[in-house]
């Protein structure tokens, strides 16, 4: 094998991690030869690498003295820059010039662009607005919105009060939104009217102004208008616009609130399989320090590069996207379908706006892939430099197409983390190269390895993703559950005072990583284990087949293997194609897949 991408050495002498190298020897005296040096000196001195990064990241706050990490052996336990000050949004609005900011498409349908002033400004209006209202450190505000320049904004004024900001998609259901805010009691509700998805409209205001009269405690609906009407009020009692919401105020300097390190400032929400979901409280400080890691050190960002992912406000990556202000990134919005009108609209927007970075799901590559698409052929692309790939594994094959019909000469990046630590366990490094089917490694400071049965640590062969020592971006716990115990049996149950992330892994010999999927999700007929993206690496490369789902099923004492296809319009699943699918699976993988 030959690496599918190697770093230029231009691009090494400028990337942030060969300046951060530099820093590090600089400030502790200590020698680093290379990449693994760092890797190691980041764990075995923990609280000097922290402390590290937060003067390179430049974060705006106080610090007390020289304290970074208490309890340092205990998972969970450990409490990061005790008595330290600061704020989330402060820190991603540290310009106010007249700057990009934010660029966004809807669609095909409109684009604008809003300048750091603007941005500013606007969450200045809706800061002082909201605390008219009441809202105060600790509130709960909830947002049901498109992925918009105003869910940004809403999310930075809450912020910057202190507030706990939580949000989901505009095509969540009642009872979905309601199993998730529900459990929270929002003082205030953002909602959309509508919004537009493969060049439709859709209504919201109907679902809406049913999940706000069925949330305990909500004082007030804000509406932002996401359709080309004027927007019409929900029917909900306490209701307004946010344009009658923030008329009464101008923009001024905005009043952060200075708050501890740990001071809560999301909640997501785990995609159990029973039960309502839970509540995943994570901190402010932890989530901006380990989100600079990654942008700047992993992902390589500048002050304007130009940052894309395509995400929803129900995904992690949408917070993740976000914090990439505070890396003096522009971030690129998008809201709409991916493939409307012809499946070349993400790849118009990277030569229109000079995308530096696209991110995007696994499934988005393996549907361009499917389409047949060349985007290498019908766009320019000279700005893109990485692209990231999350949501699911991504296939070997995968790989193959980016390479050989986007672009060459491309780090892509496939990392895999989640909505539990809204960040990456495992991730790209510009100073290492792409190998076909792996991600590149783990993040600095992470103490990843992969455990099997007995809680040993392997490598070469596949087994449990752990972390053996705490971080930052750990959840400060889970909402409700006062003595811990949900948060503890989520992660700690498995194996003693170490991080079980759930997914089913391997660890390389390029110092890499395969994701074969959840661990809880593992098929086991007849006591071998088997991760379902095995069964889709190789489904999803029959040209008769569009997408694929595989489940075990108890059976005969037993567990039997069920595989649901959906098929390329006009085909029928007869018995030539099925044992086409079985055959291909047992060639490739073995007789027991």
């Amino acid at each position: 094998m030959q690496p599918l991408w190697q770093p230029h050495p231009d691009t090494v002498a400028r990337c942030h991690l060969t300046a951060f190298m530099a820093a590090v020897s600089s400030r502790h005296g200590v020698t680093l030869n290379d990449y693994d040096d760092l890797d190691r000196w980041t764990l075995q001195h923990p609280d000097q690498f922290w402390a590290t990064l937060w003067e390179f990241g430049q974060v705006l706050g106080q610090r007390h003295g020289d304290r970074v990490l208490e309890n340092g052996a205990r998972l969970p336990g450990a409490r990061w820059f005790p008595g330290a000050a600061l704020n989330y949004a402060e820190n991603l609005l540290r310009r106010r010039d007249d700057a990009t900011a934010l660029v966004f498409w809807c669609e095909d349908r409109s684009k604008r662009q809003v300048s750091h002033r603007e941005l500013y400004d606007a969450v200045s209006r809706l800061a002082q607005a909201l605390r008219a209202l009441g809202i105060t450190r600790g509130d709960r505000v909830a947002a049901m919105l498109p992925n918009t320049p105003e869910a940004i904004v809403a999310m930075l004024a809450t912020a910057s009060l202190g507030a706990i900001w939580s949000s989901c998609s505009p095509d969540f259901g009642v009872q979905g939104a309601l199993d998730r805010f529900g459990q929270i009691a929002p003082k205030v509700l953002f909602g959309t009217d509508g919004y537009y998805y493969n060049g439709k409209p859709h209504t919201v205001l109907p679902r809406l102004a049913e999940i706000a009269t069925r949330l305990p405690g909500l004082q007030r609906l804000v509406v932002i208008p996401g359709l080309d009407t004027a927007p019409g009020l929900s029917g909900y009692a306490n209701t307004t616009t946010l344009a009658e919401l923030t008329a009464p105020y101008s923009a001024n300097t905005i009043q952060f609130e200075a708050l501890p390190f740990d001071h809560p400032l999301f909640i997501l929400f785990s995609s159990g399989t029973t039960g309502v979901p839970k509540c995943i409280v994570h901190g402010a400080g932890g989530t901006l320090l380990q989100h600079l890691k990654e942008h700047l050190l992993h992902v390589d960002l500048h002050a304007g590069d130009r940052l894309f992912y395509f995400t929803t406000l129900g995904w992690m990556m949408w917070n993740w996207q976000v914090s990439a202000l505070a890396a003096g990134a522009t971030l690129l919005l998008y809201d709409g379908a991916p493939f409307f009108p012809n499946g070349q609209i993400l790849f118009d927007y990277v030569d229109a706006e000079n995308m530096t970075v696209f991110g995007a799901s696994a499934k988005y590559i393996q549907s361009l892939a499917k389409q047949g698409l060349t985007p290498r052929t019908t766009h320019r692309l000279h700005s893109l430099k990485a692209m990231l790939s999350t949501g699911s594994p991504l296939a070997p094959e995968d790989f193959d197409y980016v390479y050989r019909a986007i672009k060459t000469d491309v780090q892509l990046a496939s990392i895999s983390g989640g909505t539990d630590i809204v960040s990456c366990f495992v991730l790209g490094n510009p100073l290492r190269p792409v190998w076909r089917g792996e991600i590149q490694g783990h993040g600095l400071g992470m103490a990843v390895a992969v455990f099997d049965d007995n809680g040993q640590p392997v490598d070469g062969v596949k087994g449990e993703l752990v972390c053996t020592a705490p971080f930052p971006s750990m959840p400060i716990g889970f909402w409700n559950d006062p003595d811990g115990a949900k948060y503890h049996a989520a992660y700690f149950a498995r194996f003693p005072n170490v991080w079980h992330h759930g997914d089913y892994a391997e660890h390389t010999e390029h110092d890499g990583y395969i994701i074969y999927g959840r661990s809880d999700t593992v098929l086991n007929p007849g006591g071998v284990r088997i991760g379902t993206a095995e069964i889709y690496r190789q489904v999803e490369q029959l040209d008769a087949v569009m997408e694929s789902i595989v489940v075990g099923q108890d059976w005969n004492n037993d567990v039997r293997v069920v595989l649901f296809v959906r098929l390329r319009d006009g085909l029928t699943l007869d018995a030539a194609l099925i044992d086409t699918i079985k055959s291909h699976i047992r060639r490739h993988t073995s007789v027991r897949h």
